[in-house]
């Protein structure tokens, strides 16, 4: 959600910027709505991430269900 606020607040500060003629603040709020999508993005990563990460423990641990299975029914 950080992402999202910093983009809004960038897009405010550009607009600012660009009606007062604040070259300086334009700039700024480029930088914070940038920043914003990168937040975004990096979560949207890491909520992928985990998501694969539960998908191999999962496998790992049917995996391993399955070995001791085999080993028992000898």
């Amino acid at each position: 959600m950080a992402g999202k606020s910093d983009q809004v607040k960038g897009r405010v500060k550009e607009a600012a910027g660009s009606l007062t003629g604040n070259k300086d603040l334009e700039s700024e709020g480029k930088t914070d709505r940038l920043a914003g999508e990168v937040k975004e993005k990096a979560g949207h990563v890491k909520d992928k991430i985990e998501e694969v990460t539960e998908k191999l423990e999962h496998k790992a641990e049917e995996t391993i269900d399955k070995a001791k299975g085999t080993g028992h029914t000898k």
